[in-house]
């Protein structure tokens, strides 16, 4: 973890601080040219340069460790020959964690606890195994010309200098433990040897693969005691173990080169977890197929499967995806962890003004409410919470969907399956048949599907669905494009949500920060200059990212008797949002940049999941005006529209709420 409490100094110019690696009360962590002032990496109250505060006066003087604790610590470490950071550690006096934020504190660099993600493996041949044991140092990562080495001796400038002979880059030292320097020199220069290691650290129990049918509770059957000890078992346990445990939405098993590449989707972002040895890809894919009741022998076409894992405890549901590349298969298994459900709307992050809005939508007898968005932006979820309001004894409640993610009770879902002509046009006039009170369909995609949805709407019936469409408004114009005549769309529809997922920030290494000028007009923001708002620094908790966890970003667009005779007039989609702006609606930009405002996430990442209103309209513009894309234009700066007369009970504009900010 980098200690966000250091000033990192420029590449490649260590800043002395007068420590030594011997002599004084026990081996000092960093070294020095001058044995007499040891300094943070020392250990007693005496000896040395009184000036110069070393290690063990560090804790002792923060409350971490007592004299005595100290004293027959030094004692034991004369005996020994072992650091004294180090066998503080190894006794279990502090966490290693603490004394690498002591020391990088005290000799003002950044510090890190090594692990599996923070390492490129491909840089340890740029020293070598011989030399990095030396140097007590392994390189990290390469930006440009600079690369990050962690090093047990940070400050010593003839390391420094070697590390820049062998590898033609300015290095940037960070402060790591001696042993844990050492340990990943030994794990990643082992070349596959390491991964065997790893592997066998996962307690077989850890992990319970089992089958299931693709739909009933059938019984359940050990595969691992089927392989036991198998290394590729193991590697796939880990897998799943390791994702659920990180909270991961995927995992991505790619074929390489050089081996196998597994890649985790923690918040919305892919991040690289290991490489398995090359020659392992093969089992590897075979073993998850297996599991998945896939074909083993065909690997010429996409599969689709399904398995069930029992990690720490709670059952959770993978979906198995494998599709044929030119290095061979890749497969990509999506994770169902019902325990990361929230089926309540106040938990997804609905703001109070789009919250009543979207309640009202619900309370409603009869119509079509929507959730749109991307791919993975959370739309099933907010159905879920919808049903989760809406289902009770005197409630008949059905769903349609494609896959059935999670089985909620006193709601009857139905999984549809194409290939015997179960389709979610064919089981929705089905279960117009079954007497339904609210409906619930997992995607509109085409147009029987869209048009049995609004009649049953127009029916008497409370139906909910699930549109690919970037915002609110342009759900409207999704319909018509799949042929929905705008009387009955004017008729059935009653309310509209758009959403997006932004990562908030990691509570562990939140900090203020000052967003450039150019971040702040991209937000409408251009009056909260000098204005701090927060961020994360990046730790160990959140995988050095600055963000842990996702909040939902919801436009809400409520149909009102205005909105519905524009969309029976085939209005564009800008004069519907316009419309839904001067009703109090806010759009998503403004909704993020609101919640920013409040520090749940950062300015820049608001901007990142969502898109400016003028910058859709210059899109169009442009698009279909001749000679499109001949010359480019720069985008205002968004203006949030402020209506000319809320009423006391209307949601804050943007405007209002941040000049109140």
């Amino acid at each position: 973890m980098i200690d966000g409490g250091s000033q990192q100094p420029p590449p490649g110019t260590p800043q002395p601080a007068g420590s030594g690696n011997s002599g004084g009360n026990g081996p000092p962590l960093i070294a020095t040219a001058s044995p007499a002032a040891p300094g943070p990496g020392g250990g007693g109250s005496g000896g040395g340069d009184r000036g110069r505060l070393r290690l063990g006066d560090l804790l002792v003087d923060q409350g971490l460790i007592s004299k005595d604790q100290l004293d027959q610590t030094l004692g034991d470490q004369k005996s020994s020959g072992k650091l004294l950071g180090e066998l503080l550690v190894e006794r279990g006096l502090v966490p290693a964690l603490v004394l690498v934020q002591t020391v990088s504190r005290a000799i003002g660099l950044p510090g890190c606890v090594l692990r599996h993600g923070l390492i490129d493996p491909a840089l340890l041949p740029l020293i070598g195994k011989e030399e990095a044991e030396r140097l007590k140092a392994i390189p990290m990562f390469k930006l440009g010309q600079t690369l990050t080495v962690a090093m047990a001796e940070p400050q010593s400038l003839p390391a420094i200098d070697t590390l820049h002979r062998l590898t033609g880059c300015e290095i940037r030292p960070i402060f790591a433990l001696q042993s844990n320097v050492l340990e990943y020199i030994k794990k990643y220069s082992g070349g596959g040897s390491d991964i065997d290691e790893f592997l066998t650290s996962l307690g077989e129990r850890d992990v319970e693969v089992v089958e299931r049918e693709s739909v009933d509770e059938g019984p359940s059957t050990d595969l691992a005691a089927m392989v036991a000890g198998s290394p590729v078992v193991n590697l796939v346990n880990v897998a799943f173990l390791t994702a659920v445990k990180d909270k991961a939405s995927d995992i991505h098993i790619e074929p390489d080169k050089k081996g196998t590449r597994i890649r985790y989707r923690i918040d919305g972002v892919l991040r690289d977890l290991m490489k398995a040895p090359a020659g392992m890809h093969a089992a590897i894919v075979s073993r998850v197929k297996v599991i998945g009741k896939m074909d083993i022998a065909e690997k010429r076409l996409p599969q689709e499967g399904r398995v069930r894992i029992v990690a720490e405890g709670r059952d959770i549901d993978l979906r198995v995806s494998s599709m044929p590349t030119l290095l061979g298969e890749k497969v990509v298994v999506r994770i169902l962890d019902k325990s990361n459900l929230r089926v309540r709307l106040e938990h997804l992050g609905f703001r109070q003004g789009a919250m009543e809005a979207f309640r009202r939508t619900l309370e409603l007898s009869h119509g079509l409410a929507l959730v749109t968005g991307p791919t993975g932006s959370g739309k099933t979820t907010t159905l879920y919470s919808a049903l989760d309001l809406l289902r009770g004894p005197e409630v008949n409640l059905l769903t349609v969907e494609d896959p059935v993610e999670y089985q909620l009770e006193q709601v009857n879902q139905i999984q549809v399956n194409e290939p015997i002509g179960l389709t979610f046009a064919r089981a929705l006039r089905s279960i117009l048949r079954q007497d339904p009170d609210v409906i619930m369909v997992g995607e509109i995609r085409d147009h029987d599907t869209a048009r049995v949805a609004v009649q049953a709407a127009l029916t008497g019936h409370l139906v909910l669905a699930t549109l690919h469409t970037n915002d609110a408004p342009g759900a409207v114009s999704r319909l018509h494009d799949m042929g929905i005549e705008p009387y009955l769309l004017s008729g059935s529809l009653n309310g509209v949500v758009a959403q997006r997922l932004a990562r908030t920030i990691c509570p562990s290494c939140a900090t203020k920060y000052y967003p450039s000028e150019r971040v702040l007009e991209d937000g409408g923001l251009a009056d909260k200059v000098g204005r701090p708002f927060r961020k994360g620094a990046g730790c160990r908790s959140c995988h050095d990212t600055g963000f842990k966890g996702r909040v939902g970003v919801y436009e809400v667009m409520e149909v009102t008797p205005e909105l519905r005779r524009m969309i029976h007039l085939q209005k564009a989609t800008h004069e519907l949002r316009e419309q839904m702006k001067r009703h109090g609606g806010l759009t998503l930009r403004d909704e993020g940049v609101l919640i920013a405002l409040e520090g749940k996430t950062s300015l820049e990442e608001i901007l990142r999941v969502t898109q400016s209103d003028d910058v859709e309209e210059l899109i169009k513009q442009a698009s279909a005006a001749p000679g499109a894309g001949a010359v480019p234009v720069k985008p205002a700066p968004p203006v949030p529209h402020q209506p000319a007369a809320p009423s006391s009970k209307s949601p804050q504009t943007p405007t209002q709420t941040r000049e109140a900010a």
